[in-house]
């Protein structure tokens, strides 16, 4: 969120993709970590699979809203 967040002050929809791309890789890295603190037996599983569910939720709507604004941009030129 703080990579969306730090960009919504450029002003360009380019940077602000970018920086949406940067948020879906740390969704990926949460993602890992969620399957370390499964293995290490840090939380259950079914705690972890919610949680993987929710992260790959974010991705997924990150994902629609990266598609909508290259669209944007597609239209504008």
């Amino acid at each position: 969120m703080n990579n969306i967040a730090e960009d919504s002050e450029s002003g360009t929809d380019g940077l602000f993709i970018r920086y949406l791309y940067t948020t879906k890789g740390s969704c990926g890295e949460v993602r890992s970590m969620l399957y370390l603190c499964e293995d290490l037996n840090y939380c259950s599983n079914k705690d972890a699979t919610t949680l993987k569910k929710s992260v790959i939720n974010i991705s997924l709507a990150l994902q629609k809203l990266i598609d909508k604004l290259k669209k944007k941009r597609q239209m504008a030129v």
